[in-house]
């Protein structure tokens, strides 16, 4: 193996491939590692061993056994193997909250700017979706694959709030694929049993065996080597601890939320807001009854999206906005009187929150990542009772015999806002290009420098951030 190439690139998930794509299409014949802390464990190891990989969260890294979970997938692919297929983008407001609403900070670049890249990211995954929702998030194009089949009740809510109320736009395909098959609604997303979603192994294929692409797995990047402000490669520990380094003219750092600032902080590449801020959205359960109207008859698990409380949200400055999952899925049981069993909607509502100084990545004695995360925002606090306040309102073209208000849930699986991207350099780690503030030649990707946490799932604005990365970068 060679030790010296253009691009030497820590982990395979989102932000990795994604940048990666978009480079190789401008250079070709680039000469790139990637350094995966996980195995290559494709799809059907994934089904026949009833996981997305063999190392679990628990394991890489530590934190105080009070506070919340984190969920993430390491191994060759990363999110793509364990994600759902969720794929709204964001919209215009979220990259302006400080400009809008007076809260947090303005993203270092707009809607507008990264508008191509989600048109590219949405083709490449075959996403699909409903065209309506450019009303919402403006679009210079159509979806690439038509909407999933709706339930009765997102036909009442469409028909009543057709501003704010569409079909989800997803990674599931509703048709068969050359290289994915069509959604089977089972809600086994994680661990798709038919491969409808896309992920790197049947997305990516031609990246993953790409001849100039050398990748080393069961090796854990531990330090970026660096050199008078300049990243000059990685070294990374193999399956017998040994210590080896490899080495480039630029380091893309592609881990976690929780990896990637530990990676920093191991490597003594400086900033005070490294690991500062890790959140992710605030989610919460209800279990809607009506009276007369079925439900679970759409094609996937989650079948139509509301903004009423997120796009039309009229108190973002005090509150945290939120959107709507209306989910086809039998999460909490049918109704047990006879002829009404389908009359239930489970509904899932993610409420943005807020970094705080507070919540943040460090290391322990061992130099393991440890994440501190006590609570959640007031505003992501203050938009939970903003949605238990108006919950009847949103759902007021509904036969609603009662709302039942369920639980708050442990994890969304999002990990953002670790090393946030910002213009000012003593405030952000990264620039809006995605480039460390300290080291020029050290790009960072990943959901980890969002710089707030809106509503919607995080990784079609990963993809389209990473797309843009790079071709900002060649």
């Amino acid at each position: 193996m060679d030790d010296h190439y253009e691009i030497v690139v820590i982990g395979s998930g989102f932000g990795s491939l994604f940048f990666l794509k978009q480079y190789l299409e401008k250079k070709p014949n680039a000469k790139i590692a990637v350094i995966e802390w996980g195995q290559n464990r494709d799809h059907n190891w994934q089904i026949a061993n009833k996981r997305n990989s063999d190392l679990s969260p628990n394991q890489t890294h530590a934190q105080d056994k009070n506070h919340k979970p984190w969920n993430y997938t390491i191994g060759l692919g990363g999110g793509t193997n364990c994600w759902f297929g969720q794929s709204p983008r964001f919209i215009p407001a979220d990259f302006e909250m400080k400009s809008r609403f007076n809260v947090s900070d303005d993203w270092p670049f707009s809607y507008d700017d990264l508008e191509p890249y989600y048109m590219a990211a949405e083709n490449i995954m075959s996403i699909s979706g409903s065209n309506t929702m450019g009303k919402v998030s403006p679009r210079s194009g159509s979806f690439p694959l038509p909407p999933h089949r709706v339930s009765a009740i997102d036909e009442i809510m469409m028909a009543a709030q057709p501003n704010l109320h569409f079909p989800i736009a997803t990674a599931r395909s509703p048709l068969s694929l050359k290289n994915r098959n069509q959604c089977c609604a089972t809600a086994q997303c994680n661990l798709c049993p038919v491969n409808a979603k896309f992920t790197a192994f049947n997305g990516f294929a031609d990246i993953l065996t790409h001849p100039n692409i050398t990748y080393i797995m069961n090796a854990q990047a531990r330090e970026i080597i660096h050199h008078n402000g300049l990243a000059t490669g990685v070294m990374y520990i193999n399956l017998s601890d040994e210590e080896q380094s490899i080495y480039g003219d630029l380091v893309v750092l592609g881990a976690n939320g929780i990896q990637s600032p530990a990676i920093l902080l191991r490597s003594g590449i400086n900033h005070p807001q490294t690991g500062v801020g890790i959140c992710e959205q605030l989610g919460y359960e209800f279990e809607v009854f009506l009276d007369g109207v079925d439900n679970f008859g759409g094609s996937t698990i989650t079948t139509g999206l509301n903004y009423s409380l997120y796009d039309s949200h009229p108190d973002r400055e005090n509150a945290g906005a939120a959107l709507f999952y209306f989910e086809n899925r039998i999460k909490h049981g049918l109704r047990l009187e006879e002829g009404r069993w389908r009359q239930v909607l489970p509904l899932m509502v993610a409420i943005e929150d807020l970094p705080q100084n507070s919540n943040r990545v460090t290391l322990n004695a061992r130099g393991q990542a440890y994440v501190s995360h006590a609570s959640v925002s007031s505003y992501a606090r203050a938009g939970l009772q903003y949605v238990h306040d108006n919950i009847s309102k949103v759902l007021a073209p509904l036969p609603v015999e009662k709302i039942v208000a369920l639980r708050e849930r442990p994890t969304e699986s999002h990990i953002q806002c670790s090393l946030r991207a910002g213009h000012d350099a003593t405030r952000f780690v990264v620039d809006g290009n995605s480039l460390h503030h300290k080291m020029s030649n050290l790009i960072v990707v990943g959901s980890s420098t969002f710089t707030t946490c809106p509503p919607a799932n995080p990784s079609l604005t990963v993809a389209a951030m990473s797309l843009r990365a790079a071709d900002k970068l060649v």
